[in-house]
This record gives C-alpha cells, structure tokens and sequence, in this order.
C-alpha cells in the first residue's frame, strides 16, 4: 500500500502566519505540523510515501524530510498548483499509486490514541473497498458527517451540512483500494469548486464497499484550521510529552522500533540535533535501547 500527504492549500484561515510558509511547516510544539500524519502512516506500515504541497513549498519540504531514508522509508514528491479539493490528490498521484492500494492523510490532521496502530492495520486488511473514520465533534457542521443506522452501519454522508444528521465527523484519514484513482478521475467539481473527498466516500456507500470505524473516547484527533485548533494541538503534545517523557509521532523513533532505521542510524539523527531536547531525548532512546547505560 501506498501512503498519500496531502499538504497543499494556501491556509488563508491561519493568516498571517502562513502568508510565507505552509501550514504543515509550522511547529506542533517540538516538531514540525507535517511530522505527525508522517508519523501516522509508518505506524501504519507504510514506508512509500508521497507529499503534495504547492509549487512554492515543494523545496522546503524536500529540504525538511528529504527522500525519507533517515526515517528508513521513501519519500516522493508533487505539486499541486491550485487546491482543487482533498480528492485531487489521487489525481496528482495517480502515476505514484499505480496498481497499489492507497492511504492518503491531510497534513494538518493529528491522530493519537492507544490502540491506533491496530486500527489501521484492521482497515488495511480490508481489501476490497475504503475505510474510513467517524470522530465524535461538538460542530459537525464543519466536516463531512457520516450519518448511521440502527444498525451502525452508514446510511450517508455530507459536505458540511447546514442540519447535521449525527455528531460524527469523517477524520481525514482514509484507506481505499485501486479503484480510487478512476473513481475521484470521473468527479465533477462541486458548487466549491473541488473534488469533494465526500463524493469518493458516496461512491463507496452505493456500493456497499465503505467501512466506516468509530475512533472512540480513547483516541485523539485535531484538524488543525484554525488559530485555536492549533493552539490547542500544541499545548496537547506539550502536557502528554512532559507529563510522560515520551516524544508523540517521533518518526525516528518510530523507525526504530519498527526496524526501519539501525542503532546508528538513530544515533546519528540524535547527533544532528544535539543542542535540543529532542536530540537529547532520541540519545536517550539510543542509550536504552542499546544497553549503554547498563
């Protein structure tokens, strides 16, 4: 399975912050917005990986994650020149995807939980069809919104509706077989003007091939459009890493432990960024794993 960031769009929510600079370069607390969907599709087993970004931040993302083999993985890249909706992104990434199945994620989306991994894991052996994931919101009126039965099987989903028929949102995490590529080719553009990631869902449902998980009260998920999603992301991670001593979606450490990356590989990565707590701490992790404090 592939793996698709989408990370374009000119974040005119967030202005001024991001009149120079993208989004998904801003920090989330101790490391960069675009980290953690990164860090969610390793955890995922994925390790080829494509980021859409426009055409004036595509060298500052290559210059940040380069081609991905520090984190044991391999990274593409794309431009999007115009943002056409979440859809387009299969349309820009056709050539990558190719036969494979595909997760695309959005850059600005934050995911954590325990238990996240098996999830995903779960929805890439779904096979045939997509799976998707419905969060419990206050204002489902800014997402898609999945609507179920009495059943708990979905009955529908919109476009941000005006009257909400649930509470549900649709996270912008999704797993979808081949037939995404054709199916978000043959869209028409909204009354937005975008290829509606909604409408590759609908297409799905008519099927009867969409799945759609429940991310219950032990999971986590930010989409970060507006100064005080941000703001409340950042202080997140901040209260979790201090509180725990742990580093949240850290993508060496995580390669690491899925083997991606060697004892020095890791090491190396912490040297490069020994003047800060996040170097110190990957030393530390190098130290534990490799018995050096023993």
């Amino acid at each position: 399975m592939k793996g698709i960031i989408l990370a374009g769009g000119s974040g005119t929510r967030l202005y001024p912050a991001t009149l120079v600079i993208s989004k998904q370069l801003l920090p989330i607390y101790d490391k960069p917005m675009i980290y953690y969907p990164l860090s969610t599709l390793m955890l995922a087993g994925i390790t080829d990986i494509l980021v859409i970004c426009t055409p004036a931040d595509l060298h500052l993302f290559e210059k940040l994650l380069r081609d991905g083999s520090q984190f044991g993985i391999h990274i593409s890249y794309a431009s999007q020149s115009t943002p056409r909706g979440i859809a387009d992104a299969f349309i820009v990434g056709r050539d990558f995807v190719g036969s494979d199945d595909v997760a695309l994620i959005l850059g600005d989306n934050i995911f954590f939980g325990h238990g996240l991994r098996e999830l995903m894991v779960s929805a890439k052996k779904n096979g045939t069809g997509a799976s998707i994931f419905a969060y419990r919101v206050s204002d489902p009126d800014r997402y898609g919104v999945v609507e179920f039965d009495n059943t708990g099987r979905a009955r529908s989903i919109e476009e941000k509706p005006q009257f909400p028929k649930s509470h549900f949102a649709v996270a912008g995490l999704y797993f979808y077989d081949n037939r995404v590529l054709n199916i978000a080719a043959d869209l028409e553009p909204s009354a937005r003007g975008e290829i509606e990631i909604t409408d590759v869902n609908m297409q799905y449902l008519k099927k009867q091939a969409l799945h759609v998980q429940v991310m219950g009260r032990g999971f986590t998920w930010f989409d970060i459009g507006t100064h005080e999603a941000y703001i409340e992301a950042c202080k997140f991670v901040q209260i979790l890493e201090q509180r725990q001593g742990l580093r949240i979606c850290c993508p060496e450490e995580i390669a690491f432990e899925m083997q991606l990356i060697s004892p020095e590989m890791l090491l190396a990565a912490a040297e490069a960024a020994s003047r800060s707590q996040y170097g110190l701490y990957l030393r530390d992790l190098y130290n534990i794993k490799t018995g050096v404090n023993k």
